[in-house]
């Protein structure tokens, strides 16, 4: 029997400070209220103890952000999907984002081992004024290891109401999307960055957070596998392929960090778990 786990997360601002709230079920948990550049934004690392899920696991995060509110929310390593011997293996995220309010989703990569079943979807409520910043990376197998993605599949679900919908099911037998030059051309490592905001953005700042991604990408080693566009005026999207994950959250990283600046006048301070 599958093993499920819930988490809620409830951020609002008091004076100069956001403060947060949380209740959890089974197996998830998060760490201390973080408040590493200030009092107004609240670091949350988010902790699964077993380590990976197998199938019949069920993990849902709920996130909710009063107005005024900032959280930055990420993970101390990789999120594991395991091998599966028949049924799905779960992991959904729904945030509403109020009037006022900040999010950054940056968890570190999700790996979807051989003949996992894996189904991973993300859903973010942005009302008018509200905005976010986010990142989904997923790497299929372990190349490096010599363990190929060559069974089973993980379907994948990115969603801003009304406004950005990415669906995707990756099968591990499926050849020609993995390695046609015109799918993933041989790489194992998806990653997708994106800001957005609860209603629409002016031309001029769009621009300039395309104009930002796309310098920064042009002179990466990743530079032929990247690329940024805005397909909704509330959404801009960052896409790319890549044969590892260290060059692929590297860009990332360096992105988000001059979003933070261009959009919200931030400078970047990282998580600690990312630098150990």
């Amino acid at each position: 029997m599958g093993w499920p786990g819930r988490l809620a997360l409830n951020y609002r601002r008091d004076g100069d400070r956001t403060l947060a709230h949380d209740r959890h079920s089974g197996p998830l948990r998060v760490l201390q209220s973080l408040y590493p550049e200030g009092q107004g934004i609240c670091h949350h690392v988010l902790v699964h103890p077993p380590g990976g899920i197998v199938g019949g696991d069920a993990l849902h995060v709920e996130a909710n952000l009063q107005a005024g509110s900032h959280a930055l929310i990420t993970t101390p390593g990789a999120t594991r999907f395991y091998r599966s011997a028949g049924e799905a293996a779960r992991q959904s995220v729904v945030a509403r984002i109020a009037e006022g309010a900040r999010l950054e989703w940056l968890p570190l990569e999700t790996i979807c081992h051989s003949a996992a079943l894996a189904e991973n979807q993300l859903r973010f409520e942005i009302q008018p004024g509200g905005e976010m910043m986010g990142w989904d990376v997923v790497a299929l197998g372990l190349p490096a290891s010599g363990q190929a993605f060559e069974a089973g599949h993980y379907a994948q679900r990115i969603e801003l109401p009304g406004v950005w919908l990415e669906r995707a099911t990756i099968r591990g037998d499926d050849h020609r999307l993995l390695d046609s030059p015109l799918g993933f051309a041989g790489h194992r490592v998806l990653a997708t960055l994106w800001f957005a905001a609860g209603s629409p953005m002016s031309s001029d700042r769009r621009e300039t957070l395309l104009d930002v991604a796309r310098e920064m990408a042009s002179n990466h080693e990743l530079a032929q596998t990247v690329g940024c566009t805005s397909p909704h005026a509330e959404v801009v999207v960052l896409r790319l392929l890549a044969p590892r994950v260290e060059p692929a959250m590297q860009l990332l990283s360096s992105v988000w960090a001059r979003w933070r600046e261009v959009a919200w006048a931030l400078g970047a301070v990282a998580p600690r778990v990312w630098r150990t």
